[in-house]
């Protein structure tokens, strides 16, 4: 099966870029639902509905949800470009709608979608309150859960542009994880079964993004919700859609995603999952906080009448700007940044900062600048 032509083929081209609110998705539901397969299922903290969509006969239940933070819209779009698989009437489609009944929450947190944040309305970490249930979008997602009585759970998030493959200077595209059910971080049936096939799903994507993929911390937490379900006996699968050179919009991400889940669900309809894959799945590398978006090296910075030479780095902060995402730089680092890389790297080559302030970068301050007064930096970026 190529991956690549069937993404492709799939993808949803109404939905791009990180700014995926409801009313993005709305109509493509209401498109979807040849069936009477929708389904609201609640209401956010603003009184947003929240959708669930479930397709399929088969006896193993698969239950999905995306968006908890409301600014982790990637895998909410991989989602959709498979759903459009499950509808596509194609031979694949029949082979998965036989063998599974999949039940998804295309946008658990509409109210942070909206708003841009990782929280709800109340600013609650939705990810944070699985015991405590204190919010109406939690409520739901654990209704759903017990009503489903779901075989396998695939929570769906987004990770930050720092993650790498370990030290490899390898961005995170993609990172799994299956979660600890126990302070222990043993590993019982049900937590094998996600082990075996993470190690699945990574032998297949690595065709596909070579030592790019990474694996999660298993650190348990009780209150987050892969690590409750995980707890309650459902295999459960977390799904971190992270950085690919340039792709600052998680286009190229979104596929990654996409091929992560078609290859999820062709592994378990055929079978094909490894056994024991305990090994197989440590030996993929941990992530590790090791990037900064942009990093300028062997900058000269004159600090009065002291010349040094020095390296700063600079991230960006996603800001909602007129119902745009915007990407502004500011610098967030100064120093040796030894062991740490940049998506973006300058070697100035002692070359002279000055900015429109006191000419010495300080942090949080905005990443416009010049180098020896020809080089001009404007929002991290060099000028053309």
């Amino acid at each position: 099966m190529d991956l690549e032509q069937l993404f492709s083929q799939y993808k949803q081209e109404t939905i791009h870029g990180r700014y995926i609110t409801l009313d993005s998705i709305e109509p493509l539901l209401q498109k979807l639902n040849t069936n009477n397969q929708l389904q609201i299922i609640g209401k956010s903290v603003l009184g947003k509905s929240i959708y669930s969509y479930e397709i399929g006969e088969g006896k193993t239940k698969i239950f999905l949800w995306s968006q908890m933070h409301g600014n982790e819209s990637t895998t909410t779009k991989a989602l959709f470009d498979f759903l459009n698989v499950l509808q596509s009437g194609s031979q694949l489609a029949q082979q998965l709608l036989n063998t599974f009944t999949f039940c998804s929450i295309p946008m658990l947190n509409p109210d942070g979608a909206t708003l841009y944040t990782r929280e709800n309305a109340n600013k609650v970490d939705l990810n944070r309150d699985s015991q405590a249930l204190t919010q109406p979008e939690s409520k739901i997602l654990r209704e759903v859960f017990e009503s489903f009585k779901p075989d396998y759970c695939f929570n769906l998030h987004d990770q930050r542009t720092i993650f790498g493959v370990s030290d490899t200077g390898k961005p995170a595209t993609l990172s799994f994880l299956a979660p600890s059910y126990n302070e222990e971080r043993e590993v019982n049936e049900s937590r094998l079964k996600a082990i075996n096939l993470i190690a699945s799903i990574n032998e297949e994507l690595q065709k596909y993004l070579p030592n790019q993929i990474g694996r999660f911390d298993d650190s348990f937490n009780i209150n987050c919700i892969g690590d409750t379900f995980q707890y309650l006996g459902v295999p459960t699968l977390l799904f971190e859609a992270g950085h690919f050179a340039n792709d600052y919009q998680r286009e190229e991400t979104r596929k990654y995603v996409f091929m992560a889940l078609i290859s999820s669900f062709t592994i378990l309809s055929e079978n094909d999952i490894v056994s024991n894959g305990i090994d197989k799945y440590l030996n993929i590398p941990q992530n590790k906080v090791v990037f900064y978006d942009l990093m300028y090296k062997n900058i000269k910075i004159n600090y009065d009448g002291i010349e040094i030479i020095t390296n700063f780095a600079a991230q960006y902060k996603e800001e909602l700007i007129e119902n745009q995402i915007c990407f502004n730089a500011y610098v967030s680092q100064i120093g040796d940044l030894e062991n740490y890389f940049g998506h973006f790297e300058y070697d100035a080559e002692g070359a002279l900062y000055k900015d429109d302030f006191d000419s010495i970068p300080k942090l949080n301050q905005k990443a416009d600048f010049y180098l020896d007064n020809n080089i001009k930096i404007v929002n991290g970026m060099i000028k053309i």
